[in-house]
């Protein structure tokens, strides 16, 4: 499960976002929502281990995120979080395949192909395996890198505009595969979007400032 429980991050002395508490259960998708400069993609970062809150813990399977050290919260993350950013960070020298193999090392597992190919085959890019990511289009980038934080099976998925460049078929798609990949690994999906074509999708959802 994920949960947080008193959750306050801070940029600085002077400005604090209080965050509300969240329980998800295994398997459950979410949408977070809330409007510009309301700490969406704060809260993300927060939850994936990326920034560290002023107070408040998170816990993701029965782990206490924030106790654990830079050593260890890299290993964690990389066994238990996928996390899929709004601009997809890749090696430009590597090639798709080659992204997601490294991945895989550096979470501890050993280089799967087969489940490399199937990902990208259900996310329709089967045919850039070989191609070099910078020579992909930006809704191409965005698949791989869908692909990239499911590629370990996680605990949680947490998702940061998985859809903004994508078209309604491609949407639909994506939205698909992350629900199924949730539910089939009985992992916890959380999205932040601004992207309407979701809200409608997704029973659960988190509004922050209470902005409903």
């Amino acid at each position: 499960m994920l949960a947080t429980k008193g959750l306050k991050y801070s940029y600085d002395s002077k400005v604090a976002l209080d965050f509300p508490d969240i329980e998800c259960q295994r398997g459950e998708s979410w949408l977070l929502l809330g409007q510009s400069g309301s700490g969406k993609t704060t809260l993300l970062h927060v939850l994936g281990g990326l920034r560290t809150p002023q107070s408040g813990k998170v816990i993701i399977a029965d782990t206490d995120l924030h106790k654990l050290s830079a050593s260890k919260m890299d290993s964690f993350r990389g066994k238990n979080i996928g996390i899929i950013f709004q601009d997809a960070h890749f090696l430009k020298a590597l090639t798709v395949e080659e992204n997601l193999a490294l991945a895989q090392q550096l979470a501890g597992h050993p280089v799967s192909k087969k489940r490399i190919k199937t990902l990208l085959d259900r996310l329709n890019i089967g045919d850039k395996l070989n191609s070099k990511t910078k020579e992909l289009s930006q809704g191409e980038q965005q698949r791989v890198a869908i692909a990239r934080a499911l590629i370990n099976k996680p605990a949680v998925i947490l998702a940061d505009e998985p859809t903004s460049a994508l078209d309604d078929l491609n949407c639909n798609e994506v939205v698909k595969l992350l629900e199924t990949q949730a539910k089939e690994e009985n992992a916890v999906l959380l999205i932040v979007t601004h992207d309407g074509r979701l809200k409608d999708l997704f029973p659960n959802k988190i509004y922050l400032n209470d902005k409903k």
